[in-house]
């Protein structure tokens, strides 16, 4: 473990006990939130039980689904706008104003098209991650060296070629990035889909147990879906820390 990862390793730990300690000595109402040990202790018997695979089964898939095709559409999109400039050139304020617009407004326009099913929920998803994907997509071409259009033109190269082995690893750093958000992005649409319109999932589970005044299955849930998020980016987070040394040859 580096210096800075244990520094945060620490951190993280701290907060936690400070947390835990509180709520032991009452300083902050049990009916409000209870102690990290509880919740630990509530998610594993939860998870015991298999209570929760049905839900956890359908949250992570549509998570996986929706960044899977944000990724795969932004990054092609992306391709194709940025080959045609005056499109991109009438795209461009809408992609700066893009999240200015609250997307859940047309969840249901979506629910009365498509039922209470996992569509609407996807295509939420989508919608909220695809255009960071474009964004980043842009932006990493933008930044691919002139010299491989004219090796592309050479040798001949065909557009989907050229995209796949010239463009495509040159701005592999920025779309990285685009991946990340997609991955956040995705995440945050679907359980919150999920907790404001949705008959089954992880997020209507917190929702009802809210609800219901819950707290331990609610903080339990909470926590789950925390281990995961800070699992699935910390993975990203070091293969993008590792791809970096690789670029830079191995220099700190």
């Amino acid at each position: 473990m580096t210096r800075v990862g244990a520094i945060r390793f620490a951190v993280i730990v701290g907060m936690i006990g400070a947390l835990e300690l509180a709520c032991r000595l009452g300083l902050i109402n049990h009916q409000t939130i209870i102690p990290p040990s509880e919740m630990a202790s509530t998610l594993v018997t939860l998870l015991a039980s298999g209570s929760l695979n049905a839900d956890i089964a359908r949250t992570l898939g549509e998570v996986m689904l929706v960044i899977g095709l944000s990724v795969v559409l932004g990054f092609a999109f992306g391709l194709v706008i940025h080959a045609l400039p005056r499109v991109r050139e009438a795209l461009d304020p809408f992609f700066a104003t893009y999240y200015a617009v609250p997307i859940f407004i047309f969840y249901p326009v979506l629910i009365a098209i498509f039922g209470l099913s996992a569509i609407p929920i996807v295509l939420i998803g989508v919608a909220t991650a695809i255009v960071a994907m474009i964004i980043a997509t842009l932006n990493g071409l933008d930044r691919v060296p002139p010299v491989l259009a004219k090796v592309a033109r050479v040798h001949r190269l065909s557009p989907v070629t050229t995209a796949l082995t010239l463009q495509l690893p040159a701005a592999a750093p920025y779309l990285f990035t685009g991946v990340k958000l997609s991955v956040s992005y995705g995440f945050i649409a679907v359980i919150a889909a999920e907790f404001i319109l949705s008959p089954t999932g992880l997020g209507r589970d917190i929702a009802d147990a809210y609800a219901d005044f819950n707290n331990r299955r609610m903080y339990a849930l909470i926590l789950f879906l925390l281990i995961v998020a800070t699992v699935v980016n910390g993975v990203l987070h070091a293969l993008d820390m590792r791809w970096a040394e690789r670029r830079s040859g191995g220099r700190s």
